[in-house]
């Protein structure tokens, strides 16, 4: 089991990982060991993120998120399987905790006098500038 929250554990088996040949940085280990790593978690099939979780990590995640709802982290920063390994599920860890945590609500306020005034003063200055566009009047 991998703890994300008080709440929120999961399973190993759901999480899958590919391992690939990275570029960057690692002479020619780059170009003989596979470093890179692909995390794929199915948020949309796991039984263990409740529903306003997975809908919020689906938001959160955007283009990292297939069409059938598995996430995919790539990390390839380290020259080592394990320490990559790690730097994704701690990115994953990151990305749940974020969606865990329920969005404030916000409470709407009546705009400050100065804005309202500002706004006024803004209309009588408009209209001043058209009113002087007009041919002066005939007697």
């Amino acid at each position: 089991m991998v703890r994300i929250t008080d709440a929120i554990a999961i399973d190993k088996n759901e999480l899958d990982f590919n391992f690939v040949r990275a570029s960057g940085p690692g002479g020619q280990n780059v170009n003989k060991v596979a470093t890179a790593v692909q995390l794929r978690f199915n948020v949309a099939q796991s039984p263990s993120l409740p529903d306003p979780v997975r809908e919020r990590v689906i938001q959160l995640a955007g283009g990292r998120v297939t069409k059938e709802g598995v996430l995919i982290i790539e990390a390839s920063e380290y020259r080592s399987q394990q320490r990559n390994r790690g730097e994704a599920l701690r990115r994953l860890k990151a990305l749940i905790r974020q969606a865990a945590r329920p969005p404030k609500e916000r409470h709407q306020t009546d705009p400050p006098k100065w804005v309202k005034r500002r706004r006024i003063e803004n209309q009588r200055r408009r209209a001043e500038i058209k009113r002087q566009r007009k041919p002066p009047r005939q007697w």
